[in-house]
């Protein structure tokens, strides 16, 4: 189905969930790896974002990590997979063994820096082996998720700080805060976890949340908390409003670990600061902490800067976006992004978004 006009029909943009699960179906409706349809992927390996995850992350302790469409033939499942492994080797693993298995080709590392329209045709402009490289295509599905695009809110005094700023996404070890006094920012698990892995190694620890935790007494996910906050996240994402957060909609799970640091005091959070100083964090009844270093585990955003050119950003700071498909720009799919965002949104989506790419080709060709 590859357009004579243009180097290939679809480029696909990451190779983590999303894009794997939409490379998957694109391949099972007819189009050819590597001709009809090709994937670019800005990591060194095989994993997406959780090649970038902390090492002590292990698979028994992360967000349940959904099986790719089809990782059954290949005899793989996370359901099985050893829950006292790094995620990051494990993920890397299975995802490395699929893309074999299914031939899908992978340019990599290969860093877009622009999706252009020239032409009448999509120009996806990448950095590979040290050059800048085009490839022209019809259309473009954008799979880049949010590792890249960390957030951290500005507070008074923030540039001041004289420790470590630390995002989620800068996070290595525990042990690089042994003895340090650490105060950690969020209130979703990735918090959680910092705190329980840095409790005994820090000096002190302090967690801070903008909202209050909502511990969930079953230990489960608030499925109908979680089905409004995906609802929000689509009622964003079609009006191209920035995206709100699912975990404040869905709730932390009471888990034995979780409950357990709750018991012994670790897991109590202040309300948020309200000021940052060069030596720690000040609240507003003047209460002071001493900070070493200040981990931000406070999310990201989607990763679209590479989209800028094509001017599909909306005045509220969103990309207007229904059933994975733009408003503005019906040649460019959005995988992975807002309503999609969970494990299990990626997969689905993978299945309409490729058929509706299919239907955007032959109705192109068509005309």
């Amino acid at each position: 189905m590859t357009s004579a006009s243009t180097d290939t029909s679809v480029v696909v943009i990451g190779a983590g969930q999303a894009g794997l699960s939409v490379s998957f179906y694109l391949k099972r409706l007819g189009l050819d790896p590597g001709n009809d349809f090709v994937v670019v992927d800005r990591g060194p390996t095989t994993g997406g974002a959780w090649q970038f995850r902390w090492d002590a992350l292990r698979i028994g302790s992360a967000h349940r990590i959904n099986d790719l469409p089809g990782m059954d033939a290949l005899g793989l499942s996370f359901e099985t997979a050893d829950r006292h492994a790094p995620a990051k080797d494990v993920v890397a693993d299975y995802y490395g063994r699929y893309e074999d298995f299914y031939g899908f080709q992978v340019v990599r590392p290969a860093d877009v820096i622009a999706v252009q329209n020239i032409g009448g045709e999509l120009v996806v402009r990448f950095r590979y082996d040290d050059e800048e490289r085009d490839v022209s295509t019809v259309t473009v599905v954008n799979a880049t998720g949010t590792w890249g695009a960390p957030f951290i809110p500005w507070y008074p005094g923030l540039k001041s700080f004289e420790g470590d700023h630390v995002h989620t996404n800068d996070y290595t070890s525990a042990e690089d805060y042994r003895d340090k006094s650490v105060v950690v920012v969020g209130g979703g698990t990735s918090a959680i976890g910092f705190l329980l892995e840095l409790e005994g190694i820090a000096s002190h620890l302090t967690w801070v949340s903008r909202r209050p935790i909502d511990f969930l007494e079953d230990g489960g996910l608030n499925l109908e908390a979680r089905v409004e906050a995906v609802q929000k996240q689509d009622e964003a994402a079609r009006a191209g409003r920035a995206l709100p957060s699912i975990v404040s909609g869905t709730g932390v799970p009471r888990t034995r670990r979780i409950q357990a640091g709750i018991e012994r005091g670790v897991l109590t959070p202040r309300p948020m600061f309200e000021s940052i100083e060069p030596g720690g964090v000040r609240w507003k009844d003047g209460a002071f902490q001493k900070a070493d270093a200040i981990i931000w585990s406070t999310g990201f955003r989607p990763e679209l800067r590479h989209l800028a050119p094509l001017k599909l950003r909306e005045q509220d700071g969103g990309v207007a976006v229904g059933s994975g498909t733009s408003f503005k720009d019906p040649r460019v799919f959005f995988a992975g992004y807002g309503p999609q965002a969970s494990t299990i949104g990626a997969n689905r989506a993978g299945r309409m978004i490729a058929r509706q790419v299919i239907a955007t080709l032959s109705r192109l060709q068509a005309g």
